[in-house]
């Protein structure tokens, strides 16, 4: 926290004691199911509701939409989501499981994930659920949609930079610096030891 207050970030001291507090506090298992359930509506409902819905609907309004949708387009994005979600829901059930706690922010984890998904990359439900919605976006043939994901996919990854990163390191100190150092961001690659 000295490091943060050195370089004159009062704004992220805040948020990163706020955070810390959250941290401090592990929930029930029944807790945790029903606040990542809640928080999946958003992600497996309405999110895949905008895309394969409202963004065509939206691209044929903007005269975006041409004769695009096809076998392949198709086939890739149902690859793309089918991984997607595997890799998010493993990393999901491990924050859960191993972890003990969500990826809800006010639900941290009150272990350091570094197994699973999270040996290969540091963010792996980032990276699936990014993978998961273009191709939702490719299966839907929609440019509004990409676009869309493209710019939420940017926003998140601001906020896991800026934000929790910062975080992990002051809850696990040296333990996540660690890791850091030694685990990819998001790109993943086969696991050293760690």
């Amino acid at each position: 926290m000295s490091a943060l207050r050195k370089t004159g970030q009062g704004g992220t001291l805040a948020k990163m004691s706020r955070f810390s507090s959250w941290g401090r506090v592990e929930h029930g298992v029944f807790a945790r199911i029903a606040a990542t359930l809640f928080a999946g509506l958003v992600f497996v409902v309405l999110l895949p509701y905008v895309l394969v819905v409202l963004c065509p609907a939206l691209d044929d309004q903007l005269g975006l939409s041409g004769d695009r949708r096809g076998a392949a387009a198709f086939i890739l994005g149902g690859v793309l989501m089918v991984g997607g979600f595997f890799l998010a829901i493993w990393s999901i059930l491990e924050q859960l499981t191993r972890g003990r706690g969500t990826p809800l922010p006010v639900m941290p984890t009150q272990k350091l994930l570094k197994t699973g998904p999270f040996q290969y990359c540091r963010n792996p439900m980032t990276l699936g659920t990014v993978l998961a919605y273009v191709g939702m976006s490719i299966a839907a043939a929609t440019v509004v949609g990409a676009a869309l994901v493209l710019i939420l996919s940017a926003l998140l990854i601001t906020y896991l930079k800026r934000v929790e990163e910062r975080e992990l390191a002051a809850r696990f100190g040296d333990e996540y610096l660690d890791y850091q150092r030694q685990v990819p961001f998001i790109v993943p690659r086969r696991p050293g030891p760690v």
